[in-house]
């Protein structure tokens, strides 16, 4: 009760014209910036820290706060419109969003990524208002025991991302990626591993050239490749049917409530980051749900798992940020030395020292949220139209920006390279009909995977007992087997068998109602 009364003194201080009107540009900032192949959130952070550092401190705050919202939700909007992400967090929304809108269904896929990113904004503030000793204790429960676990546990999940049938190439995907991720020095005692005396592969495989290459230069290839000058999405009249986008968030709110959670859960989980949580959520919808067969062709529920997710990994990522000092991911760790440079000192002794300042927080994550919702429906009514563009001059385009994206992030013409390498692997996967989307993931985990299995051997002097005795290394490792087991034939018949039992039970059932209807 006491932190809902600071909230609520603290978001009546906030409602200023100035703040609204700082916060609202900040964020629509942070969604162009988002949305921008290359550019990110973390990017984002870091170029105008600099700049709020004569600032006072509530303007800086709301400054860099509206760049982090609006960046993690505006990496949604090119990943739905033109099939590249603008940030890591976005990739799996490209998965379904990119369909939908080839479909016809641009303006409502943008539509339902606003509210589910929205709603998961709203989770994560929740968390972090009123739950954060909570979530605190349990992130402090994690070693690098969990943490390499729970880095094979995301490689597992590739069998089912978006492969049909065998999840062995979704495995082949997600495997090299891990080995593109070791590229590079490595983490513990920087000796290079596999750079065949390339300098240039010394700090590794830049991540968002390659994820650029792989989800863009292979749309643009095929689009060109069709040689027309009238191809183009007509967004009025190629799909026929209205579909409300709030009946739909409401048939899916526990699915929104879902990736909520484990978009918080996996957000207040040091070092893990917006990127893991949305994969994640969208592998446990596509698990839970009814029309798995829909996932990775256009389904609605796929981009509300992922956006809402990764929005509330936001709230989550600040846990332990404010409490710990500890990042919760890489837009948290910029933002961590902004709130340092302007005197503010995250860590257990921040609820003595500044006591109202998480309620602070939350407080402007919400109002965040809100400029982040009423931009949002802004740009979903003039966003769509860019797929009205003949693609023969609209994929130009997008191959220049993607050129600009995958170099601004280091100055770096090899990372050009890097980009049209992973195009061309990306291309050839997209022919072989092997996803991409794997090799993404183990680029996101193998650095966790390597460093945190090597750490925690070393911790126990090359023991794998604690892997086997530790409660939560137990539970991720039942988590592991399950996944495996789930994508195995034996289990995928046993799932078909039970299935068709219930339907011909429901179907006796109701000729038995009908019958007895007749007789009465």
């Amino acid at each position: 009760m006491q932190s809902f009364m600071q909230m609520i003194n603290s978001l009546i201080g906030l409602i200023t014209p100035l703040n609204v009107l700082l916060l609202l540009a900040s964020t629509c900032g942070g969604i162009l910036i988002g949305a921008l192949p290359g550019l990110s959130a973390t990017m984002g952070i870091a170029l105008l820290t600099g700049l709020t550092y004569t600032m006072s401190q509530d303007m800086a705050l709301i400054v860099l706060l509206g760049i982090y919202v609006g960046g993690i939700y505006g990496g949604s909007i090119s990943a739905t419109l033109i099939g590249i992400p603008g940030t890591g967090s976005a990739a799996a929304t490209t998965l379904d969003g990119y369909p939908l809108a080839k479909k016809g269904l641009g303006r409502e896929a943008l539509s339902t990524v606003t509210i589910a990113s929205f709603i998961g904004t709203l989770i994560g503030m929740i968390f972090l208002a009123f739950l954060t000793p909570t979530l605190q204790d349990l992130a402090l429960m994690f070693a690098s025991h969990e943490y390499a676990l729970l880095a094979i546990f995301g490689v597992t999940i590739c069998g089912t991302l978006t492969t049909e049938g065998s999840p062995l190439k979704g495995w082949i995907a997600g495997f090299l990626g891990l080995a593109f991720s070791c590229v590079g020095y490595e983490q513990l005692y920087s000796v290079p591993r596999l750079t065949f005396g390339n300098i240039s592969l010394y700090s590794g495989i830049a991540f968002v050239p390659a994820m650029i290459g792989l989800f863009g230069l292979p749309n643009i290839f095929d689009n060109l490749a069709k040689n027309t000058k009238t191809d183009s999405v007509d967004v009025s009249n190629k799909v026929q049917q209205k579909i409300s986008v709030l009946s739909m968030v409401k048939t899916n709110l526990f699915g929104i409530v879902r990736a909520g959670l484990i978009g918080t859960g996996i957000g207040a989980v040091p070092g893990v980051g917006e990127d893991v949580a949305a994969w994640l959520s969208y592998d446990t919808a596509k698990r839970a749900s009814k029309h798995q067969e829909e996932f990775g062709k256009g389904s609605f529920e796929g981009i509300i798992a992922s956006e809402c997710a990764n929005n509330a990994a936001i709230g989550g990522a600040l846990i332990p940020l404010l409490s710990l000092a500890i990042p919760g991911s890489p837009p948290s760790a910029v933002l961590l030395g902004a709130l340092q440079l302007h005197g503010i000192r995250p860590g257990p002794m921040l609820t003595f020292d500044q006591p109202d300042f998480i309620p602070y927080m939350a407080a402007l994550l919400l109002l965040a949220s809100f400029m982040m919702r009423f931009s949002g429906w802004a740009i979903c009514q003039v966003a769509p139209k860019i797929l009205r563009i003949p693609f023969f001059i609209l994929m130009p385009i997008v191959g220049v920006l993607s050129i600009i994206g995958a170099y601004a992030l280091n100055v770096n013409m090899f990372d050009l390279v890097i980009m049209f390498v992973f195009g061309i692997i990306g291309y050839i996967f997209s022919k072989l009909k092997i996803p991409a989307a794997p090799i993404v993931l183990g680029l996101i985990l193998g650095g966790m995977a390597d460093s945190n299995f090597r750490r925690a051997l070393q911790a126990t002097r090359g023991s794998f007992t604690p892997f086997f005795t530790r409660p939560l290394a137990l539970l991720v490792l039942a988590l592991i087997f399950f996944t495996i087991f789930s994508q195995t034939p034996p289990y995928q018949k046993l799932k078909s068998k039970l299935t068709r039992k219930k339907k011909s039970m429901k179907a006796s059932s109701k000729e038995q109602c009908d019958e007895n209807t007749d007789s009465n």
